[in-house]
């Protein structure tokens, strides 16, 4: 008996404890709802780093020119007086960002976008963490863990006294962020009946907390208050601990069965369904042909040629997704307009597209999905370069539409290839694998701020850097095979069984061919 025996009785199991009912939506309010710490946390730098209108009094050490006229925001003395320097910098009151907190402009405007690329840089190291962590102590206890420190970390960050010690937070926050954005999906996803998993992305979560970020910019505009404002919405969801059980599927593949059981039969007993008959589990995990106590690790993923060769195409396009998002997202000041009707637009946009990928994603399936919408995004980012570049009417709407689509496709494509990456790996290294994609697509949004920070003197280059990293990745895909329908496998073995399985079925119908010929 194999492997594929148990992932098969597992999700049959939870069919019969009710398949989609209360304790999911109950799981999925928790979870989800506790979305809007990471969201805030993740975005609070495209308000937080906005540079508010400045301007400069210049004169020397005797004298101050009060009656100059100058264009703002410049560094530059006025003309026929050069021996003046800039002797105070006067910061427009309606917002309170940490650019006039530290008076990040001129010869210091590289800090502001640094910051990000730190956060950036520790999300990459707290999903690799986090992967490896998740998979050794749980899903439950690495989710939580993420969950405090996203609380602790931005509460502290907002009494910051000097921008070294917020750039320490912004990096602790990122790895805070980091393990929360490797579990949190898979963690779901566990507990899910297989033909509903591609609902959990079609869940606008972010989107919605991402447009509330920006109404709640508007009536705080002051990034101390932000964090603390994120702090408070974080602790709630702290509390869940006492009802978020561990995942089953966790708890069967590192053979702890009587803790699986009690899982089960409270799913059921919170759906309101008969309690199922657990008494052959142990049985057919007995029997099972990787039944062991194995720890696994990242080694794992890279011995095997399957998940290595998945692993190196997936990470093509989180890389891509990482860039292309969060450049739009960090550099959404350098749209026409209000920066906060901007920030709600941008994210308001993705709802539609994430309910658009639920049914997709059943009907096209993940890979076809996640293609079509590199695609688009590829076309659509081209299209924003070159109108950035050009002098035509209307140019300022045509940027901030053709933005706001772009956002949309890489939106609804990156939900499709969360999805994609989850089912390709099984149980015992789903979260390394998963971990693994959340990391690198670091890389991606490290550099995004800095090409924000050139795209402010090279027109074009950040949306012409997008549509080439999306045809790239929409080429790497065609290498990875798809997973609608398919069973969630548990153990290396149960995957390798399913492939021999599939490459059996293929020599038969190949020699049926023959013979028919």
């Amino acid at each position: 008996m194999s492997m594929s025996s148990v992932s098969e009785y597992l999700e049959n199991t939870l069919e019969e404890c009710g398949g989609l009912g209360r304790f999911q939506w109950l799981l999925i309010a928790s979870i989800i709802g506790g979305k809007i710490s990471i969201t805030w946390t993740t975005l609070m730098m495209s308000f937080g780093g906005a540079i508010p209108d400045w301007s400069c009094q210049w004169g020397n050490e005797t004298t101050i020119l009060q009656n100059i006229t100058i264009e703002s925001k410049t560094c530059h003395p006025p003309q026929n007086y050069s021996d003046l320097e800039c002797v105070r910098k006067v910061y427009d009151d309606s917002m309170h960002t940490v650019v006039n907190q530290w008076d990040l402009v001129c010869d210091r405007d590289w800090i502001t976008q640094t910051f990000t690329t730190i956060q950036m840089g520790g999300l990459l190291v707290g999903g690799l963490i986090a992967g490896q962590v998740a998979d050794i102590i749980g899903r439950k206890p690495a989710y939580f863990i993420s969950m405090f420190f996203l609380f602790l970390f931005n509460l502290v960050a907002a009494f910051s006294s000097n921008w070294q010690m917020f750039a320490a937070f912004r990096f602790l926050i990122g790895l805070a962020s980091g393990f929360y954005l490797s579990v949190f999906f898979v963690f779901v996803a566990e507990f899910m009946p297989r033909k509903y998993r591609s609902m959990i992305m079609a869940i606008p979560a972010w989107p919605i907390w991402a447009a509330a970020f920006g109404g709640v910019s508007y009536l705080i505009h002051d990034w101390k208050y932000l964090h603390i404002a994120t702090a408070a919405v974080t602790a709630p969801f702290l509390f869940t601990w006492w009802f978020i059980p561990e995942s089953f599927r966790w708890l069967v593949a590192n053979d702890q069965i009587e803790k699986a059981e009690e899982v089960i039969r409270k799913i059921a007993r919170i759906n309101n369904a008969p309690v199922p008959d657990t008494s052959k589990l142990k049985m057919v995990v007995e029997n099972s042909i990787s039944h062991n106590n194995k720890k696994y690790t990242y080694l794992d993923i890279f011995r095997n040629p399957d998940f290595l060769k998945k692993t190196i195409l997936l990470a093509v396009s989180w890389i891509s997704f990482g860039y292309g998002y969060y450049a739009i997202a960090f550099g959404v000041q350098q749209l026409s307009g209000s920066l906060y009707l901007n920030m709600f637009l941008l994210s308001i946009v993705e709802v539609p597209s994430q309910v658009i990928t639920y049914f997709l994603n059943n009907c096209m399936g993940r890979k076809w999905t996640t293609f079509m919408f590199l695609v688009l995004a590829t076309v659509s980012g081209t299209v924003v370069g070159v109108v950035q570049m050009v002098d035509i009417p209307a140019k300022d709407g045509l940027i901030n539409g053709f933005a706001m689509a772009t956002k949309l496709f890489l939106a609804a494509g990156w939900c499709a290839l969360m999805l994609l990456t989850t089912e390709s790996f099984p149980t015992v290294v789903r979260n390394m694998g998963y971990g693994i994609q959340n990391s690198v697509t670091r890389v991606g949004s490290m550099v995004a701020p800095q090409i924000v920070y050139l795209s402010q003197h090279i027109d074009g280059l950040m949306y012409f850097l997008v549509g080439a990293l999306m045809f790239l990745s929409a080429i790497c895909l065609l290498g990875i095979p798809e997973t609608r329908n398919k069973t969630l496998s548990d153990t290396i073995e149960d995957k390798k069984h399913k492939q021999y399985q599939e490459h059996k079925q293929e020599e038969k119908s190949k020699d049926l061919v023959l013979s028919e010929r």
